[in-house]
Order: structure tokens, then sequence, then C-alpha cells
């Protein structure tokens, strides 16, 4: 007897994705939930204080841009970079770990964090031509069962992405404005995830932050958006019941931040030395900073 289906060698493969559910957004208990349980998922401590002793901050913000970078070329759920450098972040706040091994542990939280966002997700073999072949896909997976067990198999962490939807649909503005808010979101909590500083935050404080910094940088008119100032900060405080002056402070330094990045782009670019664009990564390499790193 024949199975008669549309699947086939010649059917091109599309991948699907997820729409959110509007019956979880609506319903507060959700939201309600998410707060209650995200400080389970950060890290222990700050662990360059306390646990590091070979790994450098900087080592950690090299390896988190070579992660982006990978995540962006493979168009990646936008969940699974941060929740890789969640990953990345709770092994490191828990177990000494050689600067030669960074690449490898970034390697495998990716690994981890594409398995349970993605529909189809990387392979190991993907992941080490990514490494310049500087690792084997059998010791990426043999540091798969070492991380999932220093995280106890606890792999459903919260990251400031479960609180973007829920803070955007209070928000009274029209559906195009939400639409470049998110991205514009969703870029601010990617680069919050390669600095170190916003480690030990609470997730919904970057992503109400991440909004509230759209929001400002994308500089709607009056007319376009009630919102603005201390009503916006108000607002989007009251929505995940963070502290106001909490919310401002961490808001700035998401801003802050990006500002250094785009001095930093332009000062590479007036040395002659522009960075990489995700169209002219190549596959097969690795940067030297992370080369570096492995030394």
């Amino acid at each position: 007897m024949e199975l008669l289906c549309c699947e086939g060698a010649a059917v091109a493969v599309t991948t699907r994705r997820a729409a959110p559910d509007p019956n979880l957004l609506r319903e507060e208990r959700v939201l309600r939930n998410l707060l209650r349980i995200e400080e389970r998922y950060l890290p222990r401590c700050s662990y360059f204080k306390c646990v590091q002793r070979d790994i450098q901050p900087f080592m950690r913000r090299i390896v988190a841009t070579w992660m982006l970078e990978v995540c962006e070329e493979q168009k990646c759920e936008e969940e699974v970079f941060p929740l890789a450098m969640n990953y990345l972040d709770r092994f490191l706040a828990v177990v000494p770990t050689r600067k030669c091994h960074l690449q490898l542990l970034g390697a495998v939280c990716m690994f981890l964090a594409s398995k349970l966002k993605e529909t189809i997700p990387l392979t190991a073999e993907k992941l080490c031509i990514y490494t310049d072949n500087s690792i084997r896909p059998q010791e990426l997976l043999e540091w798969e069962l070492v991380v999932l067990g220093k995280l106890k198999w606890n792999l459903a962490a919260i990251t400031p992405h479960d609180f973007i939807e829920h803070i955007l649909r209070k928000l009274p503005l029209s559906q195009d404005k939400l639409l470049l808010i998110r991205k514009h979101a969703q870029t601010f909590i990617a680069l919050c995830a390669t600095d170190f500083n916003f480690a030990m935050y609470p997730p919904s404080m970057i992503a109400t932050g991440s909004v509230g910094a759209a929001i400002c940088g994308l500089q709607f008119d009056e007319g376009e958006s009630p919102l603005s100032g201390d009503i916006l900060t108000e607002l989007l405080a009251k929505i995940t019941n963070t502290d106001v002056d909490c919310l401002k402070a961490c808001q700035e330094q998401i801003e802050s931040v990006l500002v250094s990045n785009l001095q930093e782009v332009r000062r590479q670019q007036q040395q002659g030395n522009p960075s990489k664009t995700v169209d002219e990564l190549d596959q097969s390499s690795t940067p030297t900073d992370v080369r570096d790193i492995n030394l």
C-alpha cells in the first residue's frame, strides 16, 4: 500500500517557524510566571571575580561576537544566540575553564540552543567548520554531555525574547511601528548578550530597556506615538514590574553600549580594516582574535 503525500526529493524544504500564540500573550499568568522564575536561570556569580582565572572579559566578548556572526550567517531564530550565551555564562559560573576551550564551549552552547529553538538545528560538522576545524565533531559531542551535566539538563532558560511580545502588545502603537520596534529591540538584546555587564541582569529588564531604547532611537513624531520620556519609562516599568530608576539606568547603559559599538566600527573603517559583514563571512574561517584565545 502506497502512502500518497506531498513530500519528495524534488520538493524544496521550507523551514516552518512557529507564530506567537495569542492565547498565551493575552493570559497575564504567563507573564507573571516568567517574571517569577526568570532569576533561576541567571549565572550564580560574576564569575571573572571568583571562578575563572584563565579567561578574561575581553575573551568572552570576542567569542560572543563570533557566535553572533555564526547565528546570523545560519539565519538562526533570534532566540538562539541569547540562549547560547545564557548556557555559556551559567557554565563558566561553575566550571573553571581554560581559554583554549572557550571557542569549543561557545560552539557547544550554540549546538544546544539551536536544538531547542530551531526546526532544523545546527550540525556538529558545520559548527566545526566555523572554528576553522580547530575542534572535531566527536570533541564537540563529548563536551555537549559535559555542559548538559553542569547545567543539570535545565535548558529551557528564560531570555529577554520571552518578554518582547508581552511588552509590545501593551503599547498603544500601530502594527507598523511595533514591527520596527521589535526589530530594533532584538538587535539591542543581541548586543547586550555580547557584553558581560548585562550577564547578571534579569531578562525582563534587558527586554524592557531594549524596547525603551528602540522607541527612543526611532524618534517617532508626537502624532505617531503618544509615548515619550517619563510616560514611556513608567509604562514599561509597570508592564514588567521593574523599578523605574533601574530601568532608566539599564536603558542608558544599552544606549551607551550601542554608541561604543558604532564608534568602534567607524574606527576600524578609518583604519582600513572594516569588520566583516554577514555576507562577507567565510564559512570556513574563524576570526584571528578567536585563534589568539585558543593559543
